[in-house]
């Protein structure tokens, strides 16, 4: 996991959307403290479409070199 990089956990975390009090995912962070990342779980992005923070969700992206117009070799129309 690089700098930067979220995970999410199940929804039973604890963890309230602070707009509409609807559950919402924890999310693990990490912080550096004394050279040593640490983990910090926050409550995630909140995805109640009637919510004023909503956040829509991510679809996984499956593979990367799927559809990209390009044959197999790598080579435009040979």
């Amino acid at each position: 996991m690089g700098i930067g990089e979220q995970r999410r956990a199940t929804a039973s975390s604890g963890h309230v959307c602070r707009s509409c009090r609807e559950p919402v995912d924890a999310v693990v962070k990490r912080h550096k403290t004394m050279g040593v990342f640490v983990p910090v779980w926050t409550a995630g992005p909140c995805h109640n479409p009637l919510c004023r923070e909503y956040v829509p969700e991510q679809e996984p992206i499956s593979s990367t070199r799927r559809g990209t117009g390009f044959p197999p070799t790598g080579r435009e129309g040979d």
